[in-house]
């Protein structure tokens, strides 16, 4: 019988984010332009050299995301953040459908059971914006 390793992941769930750290967060996530998104990996890869994420992992990193936007994220475009999967925020799908669709976010699947088509809505800051939306997202 094979038993296979498991890789723990050390979290500290009592790390707080530092203000500057957060502050770059909302800054990104402030960018998205309406109708797009990212992942929280994303985001994270944004800020990947900030020294809160200095010999992190990606799966750290998005997380770390994530704790900023629960806890912070509300005055900024939250519904723009969404998971590797192309779903959106957790807890908060029925809210963030009508600001898709007000903002024409390209969907996929059932309302019960959406996601956002990350193949057309995926946003790559510095990449040319007018560009980006060129590609038949509308």
């Amino acid at each position: 019988m094979h038993h296979r390793a498991v890789q723990i992941m050390n979290w500290d769930p009592a790390k707080e984010p530092s203000p500057d750290f957060v502050e770059n967060v909302l800054r990104i996530v402030d960018a998205i332009p309406a109708g797009f998104v990212m992942t929280y990996g994303d985001v994270a890869a944004e800020v990947k050299s900030h020294v809160d994420l200095a010999d992190a992992d990606d799966a750290y990193g998005a997380w770390l995301v994530g704790q900023v936007m629960a806890r912070f994220g509300s005055d900024v475009p939250w519904w723009r953040v969404i998971r590797a999967s192309g779903h959106p925020p957790k807890y908060h799908e029925a809210e963030a459908w009508a600001l898709y669709v007000a903002e024409q976010t390209p969907l996929t699947g059932p309302h019960e059971n959406y996601r956002i088509d990350l193949a057309r809505a995926r946003f790559r800051p510095g990449a040319d914006a007018s560009r980006q939306a060129s590609l038949g997202l509308f």
